[in-house]
């Protein structure tokens, strides 16, 4: 199969309402244009350095989402044009991000990662830590980002009654919350092999990579 019909036949599955993020990390520039060629706009990198290299060289109406786990010296790489952070897993994180926005004078949309997975590898805040952070007043004194909503990882897991009762988690704290804050319109969660799963339990978002560009090289 090719990346055309592959986006085409994953676009059929996917809601207008909700936002499919190609996630090209590790592939080459070349795909990325293919994709970008039929219409795809919103791409996810995991490495700064490469996510910037390609900025600097693919179409300017790309809007690029960093997924991955973003260590705080690499933020100042990418303030210039990041769209959207999807894994902001830390109160000094976001800090750095709103540090690094404000000499862009930009405003840097953010999502914040809840760990909702039962194995350790995955980063994120329980929803005690969550609570805690935006009700802070430093937090709200921020002017550079703007928290769009939450993040969260299902357990890696043959195991789908498990991924749903994870997703269905997060999706009652991100309408808990949704309540109180106005910004709150994304819920990114799902990917290549659980985002039908994610978009019935609410997703807004989803995360698809090797289902779009083949398995990772």
């Amino acid at each position: 199969m090719s990346i055309k019909e592959n986006l085409s036949n994953i676009k059929q599955t996917i809601p207008d309402a909700v936002t499919l993020v190609a996630v090209s990390k590790t592939k080459p520039m070349s795909f990325i244009q293919e994709t970008y060629d039929e219409g795809q706009r919103v791409f996810g990198e995991n490495r700064v350095q490469e996510m910037t290299e390609k900025w600097a060289n693919l179409p300017k109406d790309i809007e690029w989402h960093m997924i991955g786990h973003l260590q705080r010296n690499k933020v100042k790489y990418m303030a210039e044009y990041v769209s959207l952070v999807h894994g902001v897993d830390s109160p000094r994180l976001l800090a750095e991000i709103n540090k690094q926005a404000e000499k862009h004078n930009r405003v840097i949309s953010c999502l914040l990662q809840v760990h909702i997975a039962e194995e350790d590898t995955k980063f994120g805040f329980n929803e005690k830590e969550l609570l805690e952070l935006v009700n802070n007043e430093e937090f709200k004194a921020y002017n550079n980002v703007k928290i769009e909503g939450l993040m969260g990882m299902a357990t890696f897991t043959d195991n789908m009654d498990q991924v749903r009762r994870e997703f269905s988690g997060l999706k009652m704290l991100f309408t808990k919350l949704k309540s109180n804050y106005a910004d709150f319109t994304t819920l990114s969660m799902g990917m290549s092999g659980d985002y039908k799963i994610a978009i019935e339990e609410g997703s807004t978002m989803v995360r698809i990579g090797s289902s779009i560009f083949g398995s990772r090289n």
